[in-house]
């Protein structure tokens, strides 16, 4: 924090960045990769918005989607094209314009997280996906959040609950299709230098067990179709006669039965 109290996210997500950097933070940002290529290589559409800390952690590269736009908090010298520069919370894109939205990490690291989803509702076009990303409290890494005297890297974030991001994907209009904890290993630099990603491929979608350190959630945008309404009936278009018979008053006819006019 700074010296007013507040947090500096800014600092927190250059801390979050650079930790993808060591063995611990390389193998977790393997799996989140290996998993969202096998969950997302069946999509297709026009445009795929990737909204995270850093532009320098793409994810999902290889679905087939004609345009893919990432998001970055902060400006860089020479920054690439298809990366817009704002915050995760106010998002530069019209409504109805993206068929695939990926938020990684993005609630955990964002000072408004619920505005974080809406924002991800809004720019997501009707059917498109949602894939959201973030630490899992209920796990050893949550454990060890509470723990640190610190906060850099990821223990600088939010740790969400899941059921909590699950309710406000169902207010927003959202069918949650997929929901499971990944990444089974300690919250240790050294867990990182070992290859055990075959632990997390057997055991990382274990819904008995949800303890992984960050669950992914894959949701559906749902859109209702509206039901047409029958015109109403216009009073001033209809004569009473006598005999509880009603005519139109352009032809002045009933049940096809017309009524002679009068001779001026």
């Amino acid at each position: 924090m700074n010296e007013s109290g507040a947090i500096d996210f800014p600092a927190r997500h250059e801390s979050f960045e650079r930790w993808f950097g060591t063995p611990l933070g390389r193998a977790l940002l393997a799996d989140q990769r290996r998993m969202l290529d096998r969950e997302l290589s069946r999509f297709t559409g026009a445009r795929q918005l990737q909204v995270g800390v850093s532009h320098r952690l793409p994810l999902a590269t290889g679905t087939d989607f004609v345009q893919r736009i990432m998001t970055t908090p902060r400006w860089y010298p020479q920054i690439p094209d298809q990366v817009a520069v704002c915050d995760a919370h106010e998002l530069p894109f019209s409504a109805d314009s993206m068929d695939l939205v990926i938020l990684h990490h993005s609630a955990d690291f964002s000072r408004y997280p619920h505005e974080v989803i809406r924002e991800a509702a809004r720019v997501l076009r009707g059917e498109g996906t949602l894939a959201l990303i973030g630490f899992n409290p209920l796990s050893l890494w949550g454990l060890r959040r509470l723990m640190s005297r610190h906060c850099e890297g990821p223990w600088g974030g939010r740790f969400l609950m899941r059921g909590r991001m699950e309710d406000w994907l169902h207010l927003l209009g959202f069918n949650v299709e997929a929901s499971v904890t990944r990444f089974l290993r300690l919250p240790l630099q050294r867990s990182g230098r070992k290859s055990n990603s075959w632990i997390d491929e057997q055991f990382g979608g274990n819904r008995i067990l949800p303890v992984g350190a960050y669950y992914c959630i894959l949701a559906k945008k749902r859109v209702y179709a509206q039901i047409s309404r029958r015109p109403a009936w216009r009073q001033a278009k209809v004569i009473a006669l006598s005999g509880n018979r009603t005519v139109g008053a352009s032809r002045g006819c009933s049940r096809g039965q017309c009524v002679p006019e009068k001779s001026v």
